[in-house]
């Protein structure tokens, strides 16, 4: 594509889903994409998938993009800048106050090294999963520090932009004390509410809504890579959940003696805490926009959801977001669509009369 930043060749090591999503979109815009893997059969996969290419001899990559774990990151990074002396060399992981401490530690010139973290991923993991639209309107991080200048530093800056992201600058500590409050710790959170879950009977877990599956879908994460993240940024996640633990405990005084005096204040004031930060969370494109939700009745039959998809599309409505919840033990299914407040009503009259059931719309 002629409007693409990079000109390439850009290497990736690491050909799981960051990388092997990096490598498919920028084959999208016709870069020349070199993969590599400690895994010869992860690397065959993703090529298969057609997300790069196998190194070669004679290559000389403008860009070196590095998709390990966090434990191997400084070591990858470290091997990357000497095999390759032209080349700028990011890593992606989710963590950039430890790899830049073990790469200074270890003498490494950082002239050619930034760190960046893509705020994009997927439950499942490995090239079979990745996509190449995963970082579109996602934030990716580029994190400076005073040994590159940024100049230097353009083409990742780049690599965001191609790969449709939204580049963001901050320091390494700055951005790993935003992740732990707004990833890290609801991994942490996330997890321990499913674990809860593992004890439960099969009536209680039948009961299960959309509610529960929102509050604990990135429960199924591997374990093996949070330990690592976790680990690498231990103390302001540590300070994040101290502060979570003493709201809780002021909740469950609350509960233990409910029509106490201030009772349900506390409980009403703590909810009320939780929707003036849902607020803040962006919406699409990274707008602070308020949506309308339209909850529509599906058939659990074959095109249906697209045909609902079409109407909403001919009816001239754009759908900011989409939630689908099944009804256990019912062939149908419900669609909770997000559109902007204006358009709200048009769209319920323009579905009503194509013959959809609108179960609720609310703000």
């Amino acid at each position: 594509m002629s409007d693409r930043r990079l000109e390439g060749p850009v290497r990736i090591v690491g050909a799981g889903l960051l990388g092997a999503s990096i490598g498919l979109a920028l084959r999208e815009r016709g870069v020349d994409v070199i993969l590599d893997d400690v895994s010869p059969s992860a690397l065959d996969l993703a090529i298969d998938y057609g997300a790069g290419r196998p190194a070669a001899d004679g290559d000389l990559p403008a860009l070196v993009v590095v998709c390990v774990p966090p434990d191997v990151v400084a070591r990858v990074v470290a091997a990357e800048l000497a095999a390759h002396p032209i080349a700028l060399v990011t890593d992606v992981a989710s963590v950039k106050v430890a790899p830049l401490e073990q790469l200074r530690a270890l003498g490494v010139d950082l002239s050619r090294y930034i760190g960046s973290h893509p705020m994009a991923g997927r439950e499942r993991s490995g090239a079979i999963s990745a996509r190449a639209d995963l970082f579109i309107g996602r934030p990716w991080v580029i994190a400076g520090h005073d040994a590159i200048s940024y100049g230097r530093a353009a083409q990742v800056e780049q690599l965001a932009l191609d790969l449709g992201a939204i580049p963001m600058e901050m320091t390494a500590g700055e951005h790993d004390r935003n992740v732990a409050l707004v990833s890290h710790t609801p991994q942490v959170v996330a997890s321990l509410l499913a674990r809860r879950l593992s004890g439960a009977t099969d009536s209680a877990v039948a009961l299960a809504g959309q509610g529960l599956r929102d509050t604990t879908r990135i429960a199924s994460s591997e374990p093996e890579l949070w330990v690592q993240i976790l680990g690498a940024n231990a103390e302001p996640v540590a300070e994040i959940l101290a502060a979570f633990r003493d709201d809780l405990d002021a909740m469950i005084a609350a509960l233990q003696q409910p029509t106490a005096p201030g009772a349900r204040r506390a409980i009403a004031e703590s909810l009320a805490g939780g929707n003036a930060g849902v607020a803040r969370i962006p919406g699409k494109h990274g707008q602070a926009s308020h949506f309308s939700q339209i909850v529509v009745k599906v058939d659990d039959t074959p095109g249906e959801l697209a045909r609902l998809l079409t109407d909403i599309g001919e009816a001239g409505v754009n759908m900011e977001d989409l939630r689908l919840e099944h009804s256990p033990g019912a062939q149908i299914g419900l669609a909770e669509i997000s559109v902007l407040p204006e358009v709200e009503e048009r769209l319920v009259s323009e579905l009503s009369a194509r013959g959809w059931k609108i179960a609720g719309a609310f703000a």
